[in-house]
């Protein structure tokens, strides 16, 4: 496990300064974890959710690898950054089905029960995306810690060494995003 970290380390270093060789070693070693990631993501989604972990993997990945002058001290940046691409994805997948549920196209029919529930889900996913851009203008760090709690599945002590924080301090910096974003998404839109 200890070799497994120190070779993503190692090989996203070798990636940065050009090794194509160390991209190829580096999807087989980082694709669980991606994976973890992205069942997280989908968990959290409605259930009748049309993107599958695998593809969110496969988006994010080629998403990542196509980002030009990206480095990395450590790992735990590397998963960070791939959790911040999954969030994009489903963004962007859940502003797509809100604009066709808008008229893009698809005759109009009337909506079942878990139908509306999926389509709730969707605006959620979108007014936390919202709320959680506006956290990262005044309090980046807190809207970090979120992104990295919820959407990366990392640790509070993880958290802590990505963004040199106590453990103490990303809890109490969750709670307060947390109690922020409560309050931005329960107001009404203006």
């Amino acid at each position: 496990m200890s070799e497994d970290r120190e070779d993503v380390t190692r090989l996203l270093a070798r990636w940065a300064d050009g090794d194509a060789a160390a991209l190829d070693r580096l999807m087989p070693i980082v694709y669980a974890e991606l994976r973890k990631i992205a069942d997280a993501y989908l968990r959290r989604e409605r259930g009748s959710h049309t993107l599958q972990p695998t593809a969110l993997v496969n988006e994010a990945w080629l998403r990542l690898v196509r980002q030009d002058g990206l480095r990395f001290d450590h790992r735990k940046q590397f998963y960070a950054l791939a959790a911040q691409a999954m969030r994009r994805i489903l963004v962007d997948h859940a502003r797509a089905l809100a604009a066709d549920k808008r008229g893009g196209g698809v005759p109009h029919t009337t909506l079942e029960a878990d139908v509306s529930a999926g389509a709730n889900r969707t605006i959620e996913l979108i007014a936390l995306d919202e709320a959680l851009e506006q956290l990262s203008r005044v309090r980046p760090r807190q809207a970090q810690v979120i992104e990295l709690r919820y959407f990366g599945g990392l640790t509070v002590e993880e958290v802590g060494e990505l963004v040199g924080a106590s453990p103490a301090t990303v809890s109490r910096e969750q709670k307060t995003a947390e109690a922020w974003l409560g309050h931005v998404m329960s107001e009404p839109p203006t």
